[in-house]
């Protein structure tokens, strides 16, 4: 039977629901508290802390079908995409895991049996690598399910060792590969596993036996509880069940295909030929999917990463005659094959192609724009004489206008040049570097594996939701990044407790200030963190005193600087709300911070919010906080907070059992934050600014309770000055001010016609100081002019009124020289050129210039050396009519 790779997917999720494990949902592509990762590129992602032993889930088998993205960092296959059959920037993972229950005899199993006994994949054609000397799972292999020793091979740790870090769990793996057939095999001497990475041999699952930890000196100890993590990607599998050569030809990908076929008008061939087709398939998949998670076109981090993708599609769509915008309308192809899967990807769809076309936009600008730029480079490497273009040129191809090398080898060629691709690798290399030192987190940085050992042996309650003080042991404090017994007074110290009223800084909620005290110790608290594990750190100054690890504290939070900020965060939910409301359902949170001093809200959105629309949101929350809507807090399971309608961010990272913050009949959303009881505690909301952060990325910044008194009374106190220098009421200050500038622009137009009419005169008075210079009128004197721009409306009207002839002005303003040559038509037949006559004219007074033989200007920094420089012009025009002979 031949199956859909929807149907694989099902087959393989029922599969092992039968064997025990809970179905899990795909995470977002966006990784949540892991710094290490760009994007989610493995099944195991989600469940990493599970695996650390951070975090405890209510099952100990999970399977999932988990959405992933290899482009950018470790993990990039960006440009081998199309090349190959079987590479993507997406594609789906299939994973079953087992948290410390069953290990390597059930996972080996179980894959045998889905895939010989449900998918009814051929016994005979099926291969197995192990470890060098994982002779347990060779005897499990040959045993158990029956494959014989010939073709169980073992291989060495560059192919059969997995580990999650330099440091960590890790272990042997065991790959299960197909022979695909002689048909498809490379031309290498000896086409086999282990020696080549043709076709024929496809690797189609990854069983990691995680039973090692690995310490700094590459020591390995057993661990108590071994797991297994599986990875089976579907288009692979697909491709061996549908019998075709390649995942291109499947029907996961192949009506995109189609989709590129009906754009361009052309075939598509399933060798170089097809080469654009397939990478424009592949990269339409990755750009809904990342859109759909909230990663948006930018210049850095994830953003840059999805903008390069998006941009390469549009360059391969060229390579095939498409020259409008088209990779917005694949958007619903993707949603047709895969939205029953991922509901948020026709959720979004709208919002997707909007930000897709727009990109699209403003690419095709831009390619034009870095054309030009590339045939000025090419031209000024082949006026040098040298054959070689500079891998930071290329770079700046790639990192401005998102250029691909091979884009830049195309022109070079074209111009009979090379690139060179160790400097190109050397910038990229560098531009990696900074992006990886960017990512580096201050908690999860150098300070991770610490804290990690840390969270293993302590852990912190949170009571702060209820209380606002309490009292419990010091569990740890660390000073300078190594856990000590004492710290005295100067100190800066992190403290752990093992219960605490201090909420931690997340989902953009800063964290909790206030104090620490037993006895005559007082510990300042300025920022409350989380670490790995759950730890809650509070980070402060001893102030007075001793601490010592072992007391008791009394930890109280800052009731005022609390509340702040709870206002601060109450009124994010009802601006959300209201955003969507007064702007559309396709307004998403795609970030937020909430401080006590201010709300800063960035949301999906494609233009600047009128002046009407500004004033609709502001009312629209102040009316939710007049309305004193009850806030209620509900535990429930997530699927019971969807059910609710809850508001969920994407991206976001939640747990089986979540908090859902209910603001009367306006606003549902699930959020661990802290929060008013009462809208109206909010007091009063005002926006402050608003403004673009990206494509179809806006940021509002707004302030409620006393900031945003103290922003009402500086507003006020700047009107009521604007109205006593206009001697007008408050009230009437926008009117006067409009009256006023109606006023300035009726006067400046009047000056500029009284300065023409005085021009006229002048220039009357200056044509009579033209000399005779070999039978041609010159006019080179000092004048009155503001700028450049009123230098050379003189020389136009001089121009005309001299008929025939040329003329250099010069005039001084603010302290520099402004210079004008000009030539008319008839004088520059005869071989005068202005361009050139005002270029020797400017070296005189210290500066430089040019242009066009009729006109040109330039400038220069002595003004007292203006006279001689006017005398340069006779001689230079002297010697350009003398050659005319």
């Amino acid at each position: 039977m031949q199956y859909t790779g929807n149907q694989v997917r099902q087959l393989f999720l029922d599969f092992y629901r039968q064997k025990g494990h809970t179905v899990v949902a795909s995470s977002s592509l966006v990784p949540q508290n892991d710094p290490t990762l760009l994007f989610i590129n493995a099944g195991m992602n989600q469940f990493k802390d599970v695996f650390l032993g951070f975090e405890k889930r209510p099952y100990v088998r999970a399977t999932t079908a988990q959405k992933c993205v290899r482009a950018g960092g470790k993990h990039n296959d960006l440009e081998t995409v199309g090349r190959t059959a079987r590479h993507h920037t997406f594609f789906e993972m299939l994973g079953n895991f087992s948290f410390g229950d069953y290990f390597k005899k059930d996972a080996i199993r179980y894959a045998w049996e889905f895939l010989t006994g449900v998918l009814g994949l051929p016994k005979d054609k099926l291969y197995v690598t192990v470890y060098l000397d994982d002779d347990e799972a060779f005897a499990l292999w040959r045993d158990e399910v029956g494959v014989p020793a010939e073709r169980i091979l073992r291989l060495g740790e560059k192919d059969n060792f997995w580990s999650m870090g330099d440091t960590g769990p890790c272990g042997p793996c065991s790959e299960v590969l197909i022979d695909r057939g002689e048909h498809l095999r490379c031309g290498a001497p000896e086409c086999a596993i282990g020696e080549c990475d043709c076709d024929r041999w496809l690797e189609i699952w990854n069983l990691v036996f995680m039973q090692y930890s690995r310490d700094e000196n590459g020591n390995l100890t057993p661990l108590p509880r071994p797991s297994i993590d599986t990875g089976m990607g579907l288009e692979r599998v697909t491709s061996v069940l549908q019998n075709v050569n390649s995942n291109f030809d499947t029907d996961l990908l192949r009506p995109l295909i189609t989709g590129v076929e009906k754009i361009s008008g052309r075939p598509y061939h399933r060798d170089e030929r097809g080469f654009p087709f397939r990478v424009i398939a592949d990269h339409s998949r990755s750009c809904t999917f990342l859109i759909a998670d909230g990663v948006l076109p930018g210049n850095e981090g994830r953003g840059y990463v999805l903008r390069r993708i998006l941009r390469r599609a549009v360059r391969f769509g060229k390579v095939i005659g498409i020259e409008k915008p088209f990779l917005n309308t694949l958007v619903p192809v993707v949603g047709n094959l895969l939205g029953e899967v991922y509901p948020e990807i026709t959720e979004k769809q709208e919002f997707v192609q909007k930000v897709i076309k727009l990109e699209e936009e403003r690419f095709h600008e831009t390619l034009n724009e870095g054309m030009r730029l590339a045939a000025d480079m090419v031209a000024k490497v082949k006026q040098a004489g040298e054959t070689v273009l500079s891998g930071k040129q290329a770079f700046a191809l790639y990192d401005t206008y998102g250029f691909p090398l091979d884009l830049a080898e195309d022109i070079a060629i074209e111009n009979g040049l090379i690139v060179d691709k160790d400097g190109f690798a050397g910038a990229m290399a560098a531009q990696r570097e900074r992006a990886r030192t960017a990512r580096q987190d201050t908690v999860y940085g150098t300070g991770m594996e610490f804290w990690a050992a840390l969270g293993n042996r302590l852990a912190t309650r949170f009571t702060g939701y209820n209380h606002l003080t309490g009292e419990d042991k010091v569990l740890a404090v660390v000073v300078a990044g190594a856990e000590v017994a004492v710290a005295q007074a100067g100190t800066k110290v992190q403290v752990v407790l093992g219960a605490t009223p201090f909420y931690a800084e997340s989902g953009g909620q800063t964290g909790d200030t206030g104090w620490l005290r037993s006895g005559g110790t007082t510990i300042r608290v300025e920022s409350t963190q989380k670490m790995p594990g759950g730890l809650i750190v509070h980070q402060g100054v001893v102030v007075e005193g001793t601490l010592r690890a072992g007391e008791n504290v009394t930890a109280a939070v800052d009731v005022f600087w609390r509340q702040a900020v709870a206002r601060h965060h109450s009124a994010t939910h009802l601006l959300h709300k209201a955003l969507k409301e007064v702007l559309g359902e396709h307004v998403n949170q795609a970030g937020s911070l909430v401080t006590a001093e201010r709300l800063r809200f960035d949301f999906s959105h494609f233009s600047p919010l009128s002046r009407e629309e500004w004033q609709a949101v502001e009312d629209a929350v102040n009316q939710e906080i007049l309305r004193a809507l009850p806030v209620k807090v509900l535990t429930v399971s997530l699927a019971e907070a969807k059910a609710m309608g809850a508001m969920a961010l994407f991206g976001e990272k939640y747990g089986e059992i979540v908090r859902v913050v209910r603001m009367g009949d306006y606003s549902l959303e699930l959020c661990g934050g802290t929060h008013m009881t009462n809208t109206s505690q909010i007091g009063v909301f005002k926006l402050v600014t608003e403004g673009g952060i990206g494509a179809g990325l806006r940021r509002l910044e707004a302030v409620t309770g006393e900031p945003a008194l103290r922003y009402l009374n500086t507003q006020e106190q700047v009107v009521q000055e604007l109205a006593t220098l206009l001697k007008v009421p408050p009230s009437e200050v926008a009117r006067r001010v409009t009256n006023l500038q109606t006023l300035v622009r009726d006067q400046e137009r009047e000056i500029e016609r009284l300065q023409d009419r005085l021009a006229g005169h002048e220039a009357a008075d200056l044509l009579t100081r033209a000399r005779d210079v070999a039978g041609v009128k010159l006019l080179a004197t000092t004048v009155t002019a503001p700028d450049m721009e009123g230098l050379r409306k003189l020389a136009d009207l001089l121009k005309d009124r001299l008929g025939s002839g040329v003329l250099v002005l010069a005039a001084v303003a603010d302290g520099k020289v402004n210079l004008v040559a000009a030539a008319t038509k008839d004088v520059v037949a005869q071989g005068v050129h202005a361009g050139k006559v005002v270029k020797a004219v400017a070296q005189v007074v210290g500066g430089g210039g040019g242009g066009r033989p009729d006109m040109a200007q330039a400038g220069g920094k002595e003004p007292a050396k203006i006279p001689a420089a006017l005398a340069t012009a006779q001689k230079v025009l002297q010697e350009q009519l003398e050659k005319r002979a």
